[in-house]
């Protein structure tokens, strides 16, 4: 370990070595300033050479030929490659889906109405289904244009929270099922992806309650009174009612949307795999083999939540919708779902692929300045 002073200058180069593997290390501070920091780094040996190596993304702050503010100005694009990548990339992924979840919310409204629709007219309704047409007509003469986005406020906010929570469980799940010799199993990545839809659909969960409240109940009541009718007439608890079936839905939707999406990507020639119509494309089917399998589910939580639900448990609910519907009732609203999927998995992954690659070409950017600047700082000590 070697501590830095503020008296004292290190500079620090980056280069690759091959077949030499060396362990990434931090520089720790507590402002980005660096002031009094302390650098932790490991070695790499071959013969008699020692090489250190320095985290890339942790050198910005201590390298002497970063972009100045001018040339900054000059190249904004390389002022990003100061943002921490991870926060970048959960940043775009917040933005995708808000912005997917807009897109589509017509449709999601539009389901929601058919999955609930014989709760909510009650048991003893002739009229036990309502159909696709049927339900677009019904929120548009009552509601109007408006209506189609009724609860999507909700929904947006949720989203935020959700897609950041969401890839970061999967990610430290990986890393925490992986195999001794690095590898991630089928199994593995299935547990990861049950164990990340899990954690971020509980710190979420309340938000879907409002927005499905604000969905299906009449009256034009705002997110806040939702909230506090429901606080004082049902209790805390009502927030969390349907969260066990929930849980069991979104485990392994989750499983297999991300399971079957890296498992395609991967059996790919590599030429393929980093081009963005590949990946919506992988995404779309992933998606759609998951939405097939677990939809059920989807619609006994739906019906769990409304406000007085016949239903107790999942399979009360499961034999309460097959009783009063058929099969088909646990798939009512699955086509405006499935026509949901597509134009939102496609959003999403567009704009978080054209973020990824914003971000790459900051990086390159920000590497060709130094490079620059380094040069001319040697030139100049040459001279």
């Amino acid at each position: 370990m070697s501590t830095i002073d503020e008296t004292t200058t290190a500079l620090i180069s980056w280069h690759k070595i091959p077949n030499i593997k060396c362990d990434v290390v931090s520089l720790n501070s507590h402002s980005p300033l660096r002031q009094n920091a302390t650098l932790t780094f490991a070695t790499a040996t071959t013969s008699d050479t020692k090489f250190a190596c320095v985290s890339v993304a942790e050198a910005k702050f201590h390298n002497h030929f970063a972009p100045t503010p001018s040339q900054l100005l000059k190249h904004p694009l390389a002022a990003l490659a100061f943002v921490p990548k991870d926060a970048a990339l959960f940043s775009a992924g917040a933005f995708a889906g808000a912005a997917a979840k807009t897109f589509t919310a017509p449709l999601d409204r539009i389901k929601l109405l058919m999955q609930t629709h014989g709760v909510r007219v009650g048991q003893d309704s002739a009229k036990k289904a309502i159909g696709f047409v049927e339900a677009i007509a019904v929120i548009g003469k009552k509601e109007g244009i408006r209506g189609y986005w009724k609860g999507n406020l909700p929904q947006v906010i949720r989203v935020i929270p959700y897609s950041a929570v969401q890839l970061f469980a999967y990610e430290f799940y990986k890393k925490l099922f992986k195999g001794q010799d690095g590898e991630l199993s089928v199994v593995a990545r299935l547990s990861a992806g049950a164990f990340a839809g899990m954690t971020s659909t509980f710190i979420t969960y309340p938000l879907d309650v409002l927005r499905l409240r604000l969905a299906v109940e009449p009256g034009c009541r705002t997110m806040s009174e939702v909230a506090l009718c429901m606080l004082r007439e049902e209790g805390f608890a009502s927030f969390y009612r349907g969260l066990g079936p929930s849980l069991i839905a979104i485990a392994p939707y989750i499983a297999v949307n991300f399971c079957v999406f890296d498992l395609l990507k991967k059996s790919l020639p590599e030429k393929y795999q980093k081009r963005t119509e590949t990946t919506i494309l992988t995404a779309v089917l992933s998606a759609s083999l998951a939405t097939l399998t677990c939809y059920p589910l989807d619609t006994v939580r739906r019906q769990m939540q409304l406000r007085g639900t016949p239903y107790t448990t999942v399979l009360e609910a499961f034999t309460g919708i097959v009783a009063r519907d058929g099969v088909a009732g646990l798939y009512r609203g699955f086509v405006p779902n499935a026509l949901k999927t597509l134009p939102n998995s496609s959003i999403k992954l567009t704009s978080y692929d054209i973020v990824k690659r914003i971000i790459a070409a900051s990086e390159k950017e920000f590497q060709t300045i130094t490079e620059e600047n380094r040069n001319k700082q040697n030139n100049i000590n040459k001279q």
